[in-house]
Formats: structure tokens, C-alpha cells, sequence
């Protein structure tokens, strides 16, 4: 431990003479801004990158893009523009990566990116880090390490390296300062838009969007990740269109069995297949003049996309066990969470359906992409759920909204939606302290002042500790392994021990072996 804290204390003074030749080009870059750069997280610990992202974004007021490997970074920096200045934090070692951290900065070199880095590390020597100070990085931090110590570093290297203004760095910190509260927002007029609602300036992007496609006829494509409202999209878009009198059809593709969806989209034929006891218009049919929202589009089988593809290019269907072409006029919107080019790339989608269909393309960003709506959102869904007399209200810990607002959201706003009303249904009437909150998300949040106090009352007689701490490792070596379906490797992840530990654990504890 002594030598780690050697190599974070002294690297800028043995670094300094290997750095001043190598870093000189670096320097003539450097000039005054009044900008402060992005800062670009290359990081696969999850919890330790959420970390650094919610304490130099909500602390310090500072962009953070994060990236769990230097592949994904490339790839992103490939669509950017390669003068925007920025500064690298990155892991040395990546799990899943061919590439590491050094080998980055290597690659970012080559190409002309003008930057300062910073190098995190769990496994320190001092080879590593004369290596690091080659290859002119700023500072070379071994981990664990106090997010304050990082928080100075990267200021230090963008005023030093950079050239930026420190007064700028003070102007952040009075924007946001380490106590300011997050308050819910209730929700005014313009936030609402055909059903949905958003503040954000991601959002208003959305709307202004289906509002000029809606004018037109142009076959319609929406991404995203499940939960994010894709299906509202779609309604808005045939509401505020010149077909909103008609219908609008919806089929969820991935939810119809494969040897249905034919019939289901075209209609059949009576006596076309067994059980087909009469002629069945199918839904192009029905929403003819209209919209049909063909929602996971993503998971439709080739055989069928072949068919649509027909459909989209002569405007005409044939029911299954007929010959004769019906003419239809339909607006087709389609949705998918699944990335198509990667399915056109691997041949589960066809390349030229695809084209057909991402005319005007609208992605949906993540709940985490548009933290700022968060408030907004939890004060429409306690509207909605709150009963008229008010008696199971709720309202929020300073510390549970931060949370709230923190957590990366998998679900998304369905995920938000559906906690909200389980936590009026459950704790209505009382205040929502972080303890209150399921352990999912107090786990992805990196969350550790719940109030300890709390989560267990001593006995007036008192308890066998020792007897107590048993039963609640067992407990949790259980939920890991369940959680895991037995899997030993990533239960010890889970509760941040060694394999081996964990089946010493499991041998002392007799707990039966879950592997499936």
C-alpha cells in the first residue's frame, strides 16, 4: 500500500523530466479558453464510473461522457469533430478489451486529438507508470482514490494543460453548489405534448419532430430503449396528422406467434389453413386510410419482411390463401429497441427493408440521457396516483430524490411510472427515505449513507450478534446466488469478495449448491 501511495504522491515530480520532450507538441496546443472541456470517462467498473460521473457532473458541474471500453470511445469519436479539445480519464486495464488505456492514447495521438489525459489503475508498479509518463499523461492515479483528490486533478490538468480559465471552475461551482437540493417540478402546460411530457431540450427535439412529420406521409422508424414511449410516439404522430380520423392500428411483432403474424397483418382466405372457418380481413385492411404501428418490427421473420417490403413498394396486400391483390392506403410507422444496423450487418434483418422503413428516423434518448425530466416526471405520476383527498401523498428525502435522479434508469420512464405507484400504494401517507427505495436501485445508484440506524431496531432484551450476522450473510449469499441462477463468479462480484471466499462461505454455511 506504501508503494501505491508513493506512485499517486510523487509521479508528477519523477514524471515531469520524462514528460517535458514528449509532451512539448502537446503544450504548443495548449491555449486560453473560456470553455471548459468535456471530459471523457473510459471505464468498465460500473459502480466506480457512476461514481465519478454523478460527482464531477452534479458536484463540479462538469460534462462527463462515459464509455465502458476504448473500442466504444473510438467508434463515438469517430462521428466528432477531432479539433474539440477534451480530457481523458481512463482505466489502464479493461475485462472484455483487447485494447488498453495506454494503447488509447497511443491511438488518439495518431490521429491528431488534441487532449490531456489522466490513467486510473487497480494494479500499480512503477514500470507502468514511467510507461504512462511517456506517453505524456497528466497523472497516474492508483486506485481506491477519493473522488475529490480526482476532482482537483482534472481541474489542475485543464487549467495547466489546457489553458482554461481556473475562474471558470469557481463560476461552476457557485452554478451548483455541494448543497443545493433537488425539488420536484410541477409540470406546466408546455410541458405536455400528446400524451407525453418533457422539459428537457432532448425532448422538445422530439416533439418539434413529429410535428413535421406528422404533416407528411413518410414511413416512420422509432428507436429506443424499451420503456421510453415509443408507442406514444406513434399515436401522436397519426393525432396530430390528416388521418387522425381513421384508425390507428397496433401490432406488436414480437408478440405474435410467427405462423400468425402473416394472417394477423394481411387477413386469410376461408379454408386457407385449418381453422380457418371464415374470410378475416387482416390489420393493413383495418386501417386502411389510416396508421399502422408496427411496434418491435426489429423481431419480425425474415419470410414476413419480404412481404412488407412488397407491401411498402406497390401499396397492396394479398390475404394468405388468395391471389388477388387488395389495394390499401396506410401510413406505416414502425418501432424497434433493437439496433437494425447491427441486425442488417449479422442477416436477421433485410437491408433493403430496412432502407424502406427509416425514412425519417426519431430516436427516443434514455431516461438517464434526460436526467433534468426526472422531477418533472415523478410530480405527474404522484398527480396521477395520489388520491383527490390527498391521504396518501408522499413526499421525498433530499437525499432519496438525489438518488432517484442518479440512478441510470433501465427501465426507463415505464420503470420510474411503475415505482412511483407502488411507492404511494406502499408508503402513502409518510416521507420516501433511501431505505424505502427497492435494493436495485440502491445497488446501481453506488449508495452507502442509508441511515444504518434504521434497518435493524435491537431488541429490548438484546440478540446474539454473532448468531444475527450469520443468519444475514447466509441471507445475502442466497439473493446473490439466486440473483445469478448459481453462477459462483458473478455471485462474488455481487457481494465484492473472491470466488474462493465465497465457496469457503458456502461450505461453512451448508448452502446447497443453486448452479443450474
Amino acid at each position: 500500500m506504501n508503494d501505491l501511495n508513493f506512485l499517486n504522491d510523487a509521479f508528477i515530480d519523477f514524471g515531469s523530466d520524462l514528460t517535458d520532450e514528449v509532451d512539448s507538441n502537446t503544450k504548443k496546443k495548449s491555449y486560453s479558453t473560456s470553455k471548459i472541456p468535456t471530459i471523457y470517462l473510459v471505464e468498465d467498473d460500473k459502480l466506480l464510473s457512476q461514481s465519478i460521473v454523478l460527482y464531477l457532473s452534479r458536484k463540479m458541474g462538469l460534462k462527463v461522457e462515459h464509455f465502458e471500453g476504448p473500442n466504444e470511445f473510438l467508434q463515438y469519436l469517430g462521428e466528432e469533430d477531432s479539433n474539440e479539445e477534451f480530457c481523458l480519464l481512463t482505466d489502464i486495464s479493461f475485462e472484455n478489451s483487447g485494447t488498453d488505456g495506454l494503447y488509447l492514447i497511443d491511438v488518439l495521438k495518431e490521429k491528431g486529438y488534441n487532449f490531456t489525459s489522466i490513467v486510473m489503475t487497480g494494479f500499480a508498479s512503477i514500470e507502468t507508470a514511467i510507461a504512462a509518463t511517456k506517453k505524456g499523461v497528466f497523472h497516474y492515479l492508483t486506485k481506491p482514490f477519493e473522488l475529490d483528490v480526482l476532482a482537483e486533478l482534472v481541474v489542475r490538468a485543464m487549467t495547466q494543460r489546457m489553458g482554461v480559465d481556473s475562474a471558470l471552475f469557481n463560476a461552476k461551482e457557485k452554478e451548483t453548489p455541494q448543497g443545493e437540493k433537488i425539488k420536484l417540478i410541477t409540470p406546466r402546460e408546455d410541458d405536455f405534448f400528446c400524451g407525453m411530457i418533457g422539459r428537457s431540450k432532448a425532448m422538445k427535439k422530439i416533439f418539434e419532430r413529429i410535428r413535421k412529420v406528422a404533416s407528411s406521409n413518410s414511413t416512420v422508424l422509432i428507436g429506443g430503449p424499451s420503456g421510453t414511449g415509443k408507442e406514444l410516439v406513434a399515436q401522436a404522430i397519426h393525432k396530430i396528422s390528416s388521418r387522425v380520423e381513421e384508425n390507428l392500428v397496433t401490432v406488436n411483432c414480437g408478440a405474435i406467434p410467427s405462423d400468425l403474424l402473416e394472417s394477423e397483418l394481411f387477413g386469410h382466405e376461408k379454408g386457407a389453413f385449418t381453422g380457418a372457418i371464415s374470410t378475416r380481413m387482416g390489420r393493413f385492411e383495418v386501417a386502411n386510410r389510416g396508421t399502422i404501428f408496427l411496434d418491435e418490427i426489429g423481431d419480425m421473420p425474415l419470410l414476413l419482411q419480404v412481404k412488407l417490403l412488397r407491401v411498402l413498394q406497390n401499396r397492396e396486400i394479398e390475404r394468405v390463401g388468395s391471389t388477388s391483390p387488395i389495394s390499401v392506403d396506410v401510413r406505416i410507422v414502425t418501432a424497434t429497441h433493437r439496433d437494425l444496423d447491427k441486425s442488417v450487418a449479422e442477416g436477421d434483418f433485410r437491408e433493403d427493408l430496412y432502407y424502406r422503413l427509416n425514412v425519417i428516423p426519431i430516436k427516443i434518448p434514455a431516461l438517464k440521457d434526460r436526467r433534468e425530466d426526472i422531477p418533472l416526471l415523478i410530480s405527474y405520476f404522484l398527480s396521477r396516483f395520489v388520491s383527490a383527498d390527498g391521504r396518501n401523498s408522499i413526499d421525498f428525502q433530499d437525499e432519496t430524490l438525489e438518488i432517484l435522479t442518479n440512478y441510470e434508469w433501465p427501465g426507463n420512464v415505464r420503470e420510474l411510472e411503475n415505482l412511483i405507484e407502488r411507492l404511494v400504494i406502499l408508503k402513502g401517507g409518510s416521507t420516501i427515505r433511501p431505505e424505502d427505495l427497492p435494493p436495485k436501485i440502491l445497488a446501481l445508484s453506488n449508495h452507502s449513507v442509508i441511515n444504518t440506524d434504521d434497518l435493524y431496531q435491537l431488541p429490548d432484551d438484546g440478540l446474539n450478534l454473532k448468531k444475527f450476522m450469520t443468519t444475514v450473510e447466509e441471507s445475502l449469499i442466497k439473493q446473490a446466488l439466486d440473483k445469478t441462477k448459481g453462477n459462483k463468479n458473478q455471485a462474488s462480484k455481487l457481494l465484492q469478495m473472491n470466488r474462493t471466499t465465497l465457496i469457503e462461505k458456502m461450505k461453512k454455511r451448508n448452502i446447497t449448491d443453486l448452479t443450474i
